[in-house]
């Protein structure tokens, strides 16, 4: 396993049980363009190492993930439309790459998740949540849309719990993050890493193909995520990238002041 990541760090124990710790605290783990491709590399090693049984996904600090870093975002306003399409789908792909990983996959949610970090939640198995995190689906404050984060939201939640929080970028506490099933339990710090234990320790006893194929099976009898679905999502995102009310969004977030979107 490589060890001169920058935005992510890996480790694994002797037990297979390796942990993917987005590691940009600083930023509240914000995913840039370097965290994005970290993590795509990171599957497919994590994906394809027979050691490895179950994987773990968490935050280093504060922060789970404040989901898309925002100067990556700004540099796709003076970028072309080809390279905005490009941009997005290396968010895709690395999305599509944590949903198909042939682990099971266990999140660790040790703080704060908005916008791509409900998508990173979304593409676990199962989600731990620190019982005072906060959490929001924030785009439309930006102008923005959870674009290529929404397949797994949706498959997450279900369309109905999805639309009382996927377009008003209101913030939630952890119980209503459980009861919208984007976490399967709260609970307080000090006991977050024995409650992640207790998800992790089944597999270790499970036959590892055999998961594989029942996660597979999972996948392929549930909501419909296919190339087709995800070149849809990168192609709304390139569009509202292009709108003014995302151009102002942004603007504003930048100029610490409240965005003017021609409303009375």
């Amino acid at each position: 396993m490589p060890t001169d990541f920058n935005a992510i760090t890996v480790s694994t124990d002797a037990r297979g049980v390796a942990t993917l710790t987005l590691n940009r605290p600083e930023k509240h783990n914000a995913l840039s363009a370097v965290m994005i491709d970290e993590l795509t590399q990171a599957a497919a090693m994590l994906g394809a190492d027979p050691a490895v049984r179950v994987v773990i996904l968490t935050g280093e600090g504060r922060s789970f993930c404040a989901g898309g870093d925002l100067e990556w975002m700004r540099q796709q306003f003076d970028a072309d439309r080809t390279t905005r399409m490009a941009e997005a789908r290396l968010l895709a792909e690395m999305l599509d790459g944590l949903n198909t990983l042939p682990k099971p996959l266990i999140g660790r949610i040790n703080g704060q998740a908005f916008g791509g970090g409900i998508g990173m939640m979304s593409v676990c198995d199962v989600a731990i949540a620190q019982d005072d995190a906060r959490f929001g689906l924030t785009e439309v404050r930006l102008g923005l849309i959870p674009a290529t984060i929404s397949p797994y939201v949706l498959a997450r939640m279900g369309e109905g719990k999805a639309r009382r929080v996927f377009m008003s970028a209101r913030l939630f506490d952890a119980a209503e993050a459980v009861r919208l099933d984007m976490a399967a339990d709260a609970v307080p710090a000090a006991e977050l890493d024995a409650r992640v234990e207790a998800e992790v320790v089944p597999y270790l006893a499970a036959a590892p193909a055999a998961v594989a194929a029942a996660k597979a099976l999972a996948r392929a009898l549930g909501p419909r995520i296919d190339a087709a679905v995800i070149d849809d999502t990168i192609s709304r995102l390139a569009d509202t990238w292009e709108t003014p009310e995302a151009h102002e969004g942004v603007a504003a977030f930048f100029d610490r002041r409240k965005p003017d979107w021609g409303t009375k």
